[in-house]
C-alpha cells in the first residue's frame, strides 16, 4: 500500500490538539469510564461496568491502530500537552519506565481477586458510579477527580513531555501488549514509514514529538516502531521533505 503523504500537515495538528484537549474538558463527565478504581470496586459487586467495557475496546483497538488513542483522544494526553508548555524537557529513563508496569500490575491483580471473590461478572452497568452517565455528578466522585488532576500534574510537571503516560498510566500497558502482539504476528494495522533517501537528519522530527522520542535515530535506523509511539503524527507532518508517512501494510523495515 503506498504510504499516505500528508500536504495538510498543519490541519491535522489542529485536529489532533482540538480533539485530544477537548477529551480533558471533558474529563469531569468521563473520568468514571478510564478509572482503575472504579473498575475494581464494580467487579468487587459482579458489574462489568462502563469502564471496563472501555478498557476492553481499547486493547481491541490497540491490536489495529496502536496507541492511536493516546495521541488523539485521552483527556490526560491533553492536560499533559497543556503542561509542555511549562516543561517540554525530554524523558529518557528507561528504568523508571518499568514503572507502569508495576503500577498496571498493583491495579490488575486486584481486580482478577475482585472478579474471583464476586464469582464472575453477572451484570452489565454501563453507566456504574456515574450520575445518568455524568462522573462528577456522582456524590463523592470529586475525590477520584481531583487525585487523578493531581497524579497527571505532579508527573507532567516533574518529568517533563508526557511523564504520566511513560511513568504511571496503566492504559499505556494494556495499548503497549495489544501492540506488541500485533508486531508479534504482523497482521495489517496502522503504523509510521519512512523514506529513508528523503531525510536530511535535521531532527525535527525529534524536536516536535510529544513523547520525547529520538525520531530521527528511527529513521536512520529505518525501523519506526516504539513502545512509546502514540502515533499523533506530528513528525510525519513536521517533516520538510515528506520522508515519513503511514500505512496500515506491514513493511520490513516501516
Amino acid at each position: 500500500m503506498k504510504n499516505l503523504k500528508n500536504d495538510l500537515g498543519p490541519f491535522r495538528q489542529r485536529v489532533r490538539k482540538a480533539l485530544i484537549i477537548f477529551s480533558f474538558v471533558l474529563l469531569p463527565v468521563t473520568f468514571a469510564y478510564i478509572s482503575c478504581p472504579i473498575i475494581t470496586e464494580g467487579a468487587s459487586k459482579g458489574v462489568m461496568t462502563g469502564g471496563l467495557i472501555v478498557f476492553i475496546l481499547l486493547f481491541i483497538s490497540s491490536l489495529f491502530l496502536g496507541r492511536l488513542w493516546c495521541g488523539w483522544l485521552c483527556p490526560a494526553g491533553g492536560l499533559q500537552e497543556i503542561y509542555n508548555q511549562f516543561n517540554d524537557k525530554t524523558i529518557d529513563n528507561k528504568k523508571l519506565k518499568l514503572l507502569k508496569y508495576a503500577v498496571f500490575l498493583s491495579l490488575f491483580i486486584p481486580f482478577v481477586s475482585a472478579i474471583y471473590h464476586a464469582e464472575g461478572l453477572r451484570t452489565i452497568d454501563f453507566f456504574y458510579y456515574t450520575d445518568h452517565g455524568i462522573s462528577i455528578a456522582r456524590q463523592g466522585s470529586y475525590i477520584i477527580f481531583f487525585a487523578q488532576i493531581f497524579f497527571i500534574t505532579i508527573l507532567a510537571m516533574l518529568a517533563g513531555r508526557r511523564g504520566f503516560c511513560h511513568y504511571f498510566c496503566p492504559i499505556a500497558v494494556i495499548l503497549i501488549t495489544g501492540r506488541r502482539i500485533r508486531n508479534l504476528f504482523r497482521w495489517p494495522a496502522l503504523h509510521l514509514s519512512v523514506d529513508r533517501d528523503l531525510c536530511k537528519d535535521c531532527k525535527l522530527c525529534s524536536r516536535g514529538c510529544p513523547m520525547g522520542l529520538n525520531v530521527s535515530n528511527m529513521v536512520q535506523r529505518m525501523n519506526m516502531e516504539d513502545a512509546d509511539c502514540i502515533l499523533c503524527c506530528v513528525c510525519v507532518d513536521i517533516c520538510p521533505e515528506k520522508a515519513m508517512g503511514h500505512d496500515f501494510i506491514y513493511e520490513k523495515n516501516s
